[in-house]
């Protein structure tokens, strides 16, 4: 099912029981400080930038080092993930749901990746974004994170890959229980356009590069600090700064 759906970003949830996707809240769910939550734009903004996604269900992790367990709410008994686990009743259902050509692909839920003490969490959505445009998955900005564990940051090209909107954490400590609430964001999603984050330099800064790189090893230490004080001598004119940096 479509959950949320703009001219840039269309998210697909296919396990219903967690929360859908929600535009992220410029208070931090009224977790920022009074001041910065009234004049701090700068802030407010980063707050409130792209979508919330939340866990499919309460769960509870633990580390002990080596290897990685997990618990739902309706147990007490610790399973241990050898490498991953399904959500409870999504490989049937997206079987039932698929092509023929497609059954037992369904995504992992968790799966403990082989560097210790790392685990990938499946939000339960798939995204695609417009054309040029990228998703940026990263811990929710200016909220308290759960203890325990630390969010890597990604960015997948969603306008030509379909794929499932995927969690890669770091547990920061080991043999203690880390809960991940469903109602408590996991991570934030952001569109990136492809043209802020260029894989090579533009042609342009080609040539300011070659002026900072000492090739020959020729130039004399503090070279940089002394055409920054000749800079600021002429008023700080970047044509000079350019010109002397030999």
């Amino acid at each position: 099912m479509t959950d949320a759906c703009t001219s840039t970003v269309t998210f697909y949830r296919l396990i219903n029981e967690g929360r859908p996707p929600q535009r992220a809240d410029k208070s931090g769910l009224g977790l920022l400080p009074t001041r910065a939550a009234r004049y701090c734009h700068a802030v407010t903004a980063a707050s409130g930038f792209g979508w919330w996604a939340f866990p499919p269900m309460d769960l509870t992790l633990l580390w002990d080092g080596a290897d990685i367990y997990w618990r739902r709410p309706s147990t007490d008994d610790w399973m241990i993930l050898l490498p991953s686990a399904q959500f409870p009743g999504m490989a049937e259902r997206f079987d039932d749901a698929s092509p023929a050509e497609l059954a037992g692909a369904s995504p992992p839920f968790l799966t403990a990746l082989p560097e210790p003490g790392m685990l990938q969490i499946w939000t339960g959505m798939f995204a695609r974004t417009a054309p040029g445009w990228s998703l940026l998955t990263r811990a929710p900005a200016n909220i308290p994170a759960p203890g325990g564990v630390s969010l890597f940051e990604g960015i997948v090209e969603t306008d030509r890959y379909l794929g499932a909107v995927f969690v890669n954490l770091r547990f920061t400590r080991s043999h203690k229980p880390v809960r991940l609430r469903a109602d408590y964001p996991l991570a934030q999603l952001q569109p990136l356009p492809r043209s802020a984050y260029p894989d090579l330099l533009p042609a342009e800064q080609w040539e300011a590069f070659g002026r900072c790189v000492n090739r020959d090893r020729d130039r004399p230490f503090g070279g940089y600090a002394a055409v920054a004080r000749r800079r600021a001598k002429a008023g700080g004119s970047v044509e000079l700064a350019a010109q002397t940096v030999e």
